[in-house]
């Protein structure tokens, strides 16, 4: 009778492997002081709940690129029509689902684009010289030279399609985004882009800012609830935003006591499995 086939025994993993191990992956985990939005941080003047902030937001200045649209109405046409041009309202937000959710300007096939000698090119008018402008500066001087043709009552209306904005890097949802309104906090914006990952840097977001004579990098801290008061909580059309990963995700750690765990035990499972083979 041939004697039973011996196995060899499993060989637990040593103290010190284990103690590394757990030290690797705990070391790695996303404390909630790392994530949580609008802290009060040591060390500054802290913003209590219900605390008014008053704002003084500066105008945006028209630059190379922009598109507007310019609407202009006569007595004539507010008679006919009302108050509102309801000829262009169906294709108008037509266009604005359209632009929203690819990311281009809704006046891109309608509007005028400020070339780069700063001018805008009109019927009848001619070249506008609109660069460095606010809109309601750029209503006017449009007003005042539509004025040579028309004599009758006018109304001149121009806006912007929306606020245009990209989102890159550690998003749940990256990419370029048309926003119809006329103001947009930087939350509102990384909320309409699926907010954060979990291993973002959210204290060193970086915003990329298009101005007049150039363009400007700026570091904004989201954990910081004193970027309320700062003159970036509003973000401005042609802004882009990047988040970078946390030292984490090259560890490769869980986010989460739940995930370190997980991956603790895989670890342990499958070094034991090699220390029994090689025994």
């Amino acid at each position: 009778m041939l004697p039973a086939k011996l196995t060899k025994p499993v060989v637990p993993p040593s103290f010190g492997v284990l103690f590394f191990l757990l030290f690797l992956t705990f070391s790695g985990c996303i404390s909630n002081e790392k994530i949580i939005y609008l802290q009060n941080r040591e060390g500054k003047t802290p913003i209590a709940d219900g605390e008014l902030i008053t704002y003084e937001i500066p105008e945006y200045k028209l630059q190379y690129n922009d598109i507007i649209d310019v609407n202009v109405q006569t007595v004539d046409d507010m008679i006919q029509n009302g108050f509102n041009n309801k000829s262009t309202v169906g294709s108008s937000s037509q266009m604005g689902n359209m632009a929203s959710q690819s990311g281009g300007d809704i006046y891109y096939m309608t509007g005028y684009t400020v070339d780069q000698g700063g001018n805008i090119r009109l019927p009848i008018v001619g070249n506008v010289h609109v660069k460095d402008k606010s809109l309601e500066e750029a209503r006017i001087l449009i007003e005042e030279k539509l004025r040579v043709y028309v004599t009758t009552e006018l109304y001149v209306k121009v806006k912007l399609g929306g606020i245009r904005y990209a989102a890159l890097g550690e998003f749940r949802r990256p990419g370029k985004f048309v926003v119809l309104q006329d103001r947009m906090t930087i939350f509102e914006a990384v909320a309409n882009a699926g907010d954060l990952t979990p291993v973002a840097k959210r204290d060193e977001i970086l915003l990329i800012r298009q101005y007049p004579e150039g363009t400007r990098l700026h570091r904004i801290n989201l954990i910081d609830r004193q970027v309320v008061e700062s003159p970036f909580y509003f973000i401005q059309p042609n802004d882009q935003l990047y988040a970078e990963p946390m030292k984490v995700r090259e560890v490769g750690s869980g986010e989460n006591a739940a995930q370190s765990l997980a991956l603790v035990i895989s670890a342990v499972t499958a070094l034991a499995l090699i220390l029994n083979l090689i025994n």
